[in-house]
């Protein structure tokens, strides 16, 4: 379910992003994920760590109703004071800052996703694993939201429109966590509260969240600074495509935390060295082939995705692609690892220090090269974090080995690329679309089929698992 779900971040913005660039322009596009990355820090804020501390310490306690429902409580109590702060901090800047002033009508609009945000609660559904819910619910509301996109965005000037429409279609759902939550747990005054117990593990995820969001979030807001709403219109060009990416190649993720929690819990060692091998095997088997495919195909899609005008986005989105790799091998070393292991510090550290590289790059890069130096930024900061991670768990690496894994995912990789490059030559001529379905399609058919003769883990093992039930049936 949650693959479905990321899938849908994969398919929706590939519906909405052509058209959206053409009617909104690089400006437009531009002022939105300006107001998007401001009122990502106060959300951030708002939340303290709780997204990722909730679904860890609720499945602990997911089948006992009181411990549950004393846990929610508390949890939400924090939750909503660190709200009733960020919006007060928000308000004071909205009348200080200048550049938050000329764009106030869209930072108050997508100043309802705090509320919506912390009220949903969405990290409590993922503690008692309700995937299915979560993921119908999702993609009904993005649904809706193309409908509405569609309706009312005609124009330039519908930027305002349409990031109100975008905040209906990422939170908006959030409201019937809250309408469904009293069938989970109880609302009453239940006593025994101890908030103390939860702060020091909060405030560890929150600083790594706050300096993942910074450098994540750092560039969008340097560029509308110092180069405009046109770089930034560029810049989210590039960026749209690889956060769809990066969803897909992290769906895994959040899953596994709470399984990969209980078989430390439980002392289960060798399922726990299993799963973070398959882990590692998933992140490279998908990351480094889609990272390979989006980076030759830059052009194509940013011209087919975004249309004329923007192909300043490409050499951007060129430099800024293979970070989906470290990006995926940060998610376990993250998630997987250090954070079930008691090491969040380091998680924190790593993410400190990713998020100063970025600045550095940043202010070095910025002025000059504007969007393909923030990219350049981002990209040298994902590979920091991942090294400090790596440096950490070098003992635990140890009982990790995926060797023999990559050298059939190269091999693949080298046979598929060669596949390709004769596609290209052949299908030069025609147009856009069809050539990058072509290419696409034969791309990942010719390497998945490799795999599955070379006798890749995963691929073989599950393929062999779907063979097995079409012949059964």
């Amino acid at each position: 379910m949650n693959m479905i779900l990321r899938m849908s971040s994969f398919i929706f913005p590939m519906i909405t992003f052509p058209y959206v660039s053409r009617v909104l322009l690089a400006v437009g596009n531009g002022k939105i994920a300006f107001a998007a990355s401001v009122i990502n820090y106060f959300s951030l804020f708002a939340s303290l760590g709780i997204p990722t501390y909730g679904v860890k310490v609720c499945a602990q306690v997911r089948d006992d109703k009181t411990n549950l429902s004393r846990t929610v409580h508390e949890l939400l109590f924090i939750n909503f004071i660190c709200m009733i702060i960020s919006y007060i901090v928000f308000i004071i800047m909205m009348f200080v800052v200048p550049e938050f002033s000329n764009n106030s009508t869209l930072l108050w609009i997508n100043s309802i996703s705090i509320l919506l945000s912390v009220a949903g609660i969405e990290w409590f559904y993922q503690s008692i694993e309700q995937y299915d819910y979560i993921t119908f619910r999702n993609i009904a509301f993005k649904v809706l939201s193309i409908l509405l996109m569609f309706l009312f965005v005609h124009d330039k000037s519908d930027y305002i429109i349409y990031g109100a429409i975008t905040i209906l279609g990422t939170v908006g759902s959030n409201i019937l966590n809250i309408i469904k939550l009293p069938k989970y747990i109880t609302l009453k005054k239940i006593g025994n509260y101890c908030i103390k117990k939860h702060i020091k593990p909060i405030i560890f995820l929150f600083l790594y969240s706050a300096a993942t969001m910074i450098y994540t979030n750092l560039d969008t807001v340097m560029l509308g600074f110092i180069s405009g709403d046109i770089q930034v219109g560029y810049y989210n060009a590039a960026i749209k495509l690889k956060n769809i990416l990066v969803s897909v190649v992290t769906a895994l993720g959040s899953v596994l935390m709470p399984r990969i929690s209980y078989y430390l819990t439980n002392n289960f060692k060798e399922k726990f060295y299993e799963m973070i091998k398959k882990s590692f095997e998933f992140i490279f088997l998908i990351a480094i082939p889609l990272a390979t495919y989006f980076y030759f195909e830059a052009d194509s899609l940013i011209i087919f995705l975004a249309g004329n005008g923007y192909e300043q986005a490409i050499p951007v989105m060129r430099a800024i692609i293979p970070s989906i790799i470290f990006i995926g091998i940060g998610s376990v070393t993250a998630w997987q690892l250090l954070i079930p292991l008691g090491k969040e510090t380091y998680t924190v550290l790593g993410a400190i220090m990713g998020g100063l590289v970025d600045l550095i790059i940043n202010i070095l890069l910025i002025p000059t090269y504007g969007a393909i130096g923030a990219a350049i930024g981002t990209l040298v900061a994902e590979m920091v974090v991942v090294s400090v991670h790596l440096i950490v768990l070098r003992n635990e690496l140890k009982h990790i080995s995926i060797k023999k894994d990559i050298i059939k995912i190269f091999i693949s990789l080298i046979i598929t690329m060669f596949c390709y490059y004769v596609l290209i030559n052949c299908f030069s001529f025609i147009n856009i679309f069809v050539r990058l379905v072509i290419t696409f399609i034969v791309f990942f058919g010719v390497y998945l089929l490799i795999l599955f003769f070379t006798r890749e883990n995963i691929i073989y093992e599950y393929s062999t698992v779907i063979f097995g039930k079409i012949l059964h049936k």
